[in-house]
């Protein structure tokens, strides 16, 4: 359950900086240029959007541990060892790469929704095309959990001994 716990603070990270990067400029943005204050919260939204990411993965990857068979306190020797390593890695590398694409599309959109903020108050015709480059670098975000997704279907703990 560890790297339960580390995805998802590699997730909160990532979109944390990404709301940081966005609203100080949006806030330094808006004294110039009230109006920008409502329209730029997509760019806050986006960021958000990265940390549910790693909630929908952490409830996937939570639902993949099972309780064995029977409860021991010391598994035999003919218990599926390298099925439990299989599993365990697979998943731990599910988490990291869920975790490390969205710290890196949490501060990318970050950067796009600081240029749109500080864009937008300069010239409003900039906002809808600074909003697409938003929108890529949110799917990196996107692309991330489709990979941990196919890493994490073939973790299958084991629950019973071999035979």
């Amino acid at each position: 359950m560890v790297f339960c716990c580390f995805r998802a603070g590699l997730l909160v990270v990532g979109a944390a900086w990404g709301i940081w990067l966005t609203g100080s400029s949006l806030v330094g943005a808006a004294v110039k240029a009230p109006r920008i204050r409502s329209k730029n919260l997509i760019s806050v939204i986006f960021c958000e959007a990265t940390a549910i990411y790693g909630v929908i993965m952490a409830i996937i990857l939570a639902n993949k541990v099972k309780k064995p068979d029977e409860a021991v306190s010391q598994l035999s020797e003919n218990w599926d060892w390298p099925g439990y390593y299989y599993a365990g890695y697979g998943m731990f590398s599910s988490g990291l790469s869920v975790g490390l694409t969205n710290i890196a599309s949490g501060v990318s959109v970050g950067i796009a929704g600081s240029s749109c903020a500080i864009g937008d108050a300069q010239d409003a015709s900039l906002f809808v095309k600074i909003l697409i480059v938003e929108i890529f670098a949110s799917a990196l975000g996107i692309f991330g959990i489709i990979v941990g997704i196919i890493q994490s279907n073939s973790c299958t703990f084991p629950i019973t001994a071999l035979e």
